[in-house]
């Protein structure tokens, strides 16, 4: 395991903002959200910090940071997916028949004005590259965390959607040097 290192990937907590495509458009996190992923992380060690620059990443990764003594580094690349004219919106708002070419193929029928699947994927795959080989937490979306997978892992898109990602889930990876990983630990139960 030479050279290997941990990296937790946590999804931010509830918004208060919820049921809706929440990419660039930022939503305060719940207290019960914030506790949960506060919760989630207390028995883990690690020495790097990061969060998505969206302040239901941020807020938490500060949380957790400070009962830690660490200061968490912002990054953009870790937001995630820009839904462009449907960011902000409910699916029930959204032209059922586009919504659906998404879902089915977000490469090819991204949102208007969106971002593509890809382009996710490749902003992840910068930011995982510039991490420093310790263990860390980061603190992200739904979207990234698949990303991460995808890149990491070599996970498909439909069986990136197998993985039941709520708020406050959490993923480690053992991660290799040649970037390549394998999955260590999956919680998405309910944090008590």
């Amino acid at each position: 395991m030479s050279g290997a290192f941990l990296l937790h990937l946590l999804r931010h907590g509830a918004p208060e903002l919820t049921g809706r495509m929440l990419g660039r458009t930022d939503s305060p996190v719940t207290a019960e959200g914030m506790a949960a992923c506060v919760a989630r992380v207390k028995s883990l060690d690690f020495k790097g910090l990061v969060c998505s620059d969206l302040m239901r990443s941020q807020a938490i990764a500060d949380a957790i940071g400070r009962g830690r003594g660490l200061a968490p580094a912002t990054d953009a690349r870790w937001r995630e997916l820009d839904f462009g004219d449907w960011d902000g919106l409910a699916a029930a708002e959204i032209d059922a028949a586009a919504l659906q070419r998404f879902w089915d193929d977000p490469d090819n029928a991204p949102p208007p004005g969106g971002e593509r699947w890809s382009d996710l994927v490749a902003r992840i795959i910068d930011a995982i590259e510039d991490l420093t080989p310790e263990t860390s937490l980061i603190v992200t979306h739904g979207g990234a965390i698949r990303a991460a997978l995808k890149s990491l892992c070599g996970f498909g898109f439909r069986e990136l959607w197998a993985f039941d990602l709520p708020y406050a889930a959490l993923i480690t990876l053992r991660i290799w040097p040649d970037r390549t990983a394998q999955i260590v630990a999956l919680h998405t139960d309910p944090v008590s």
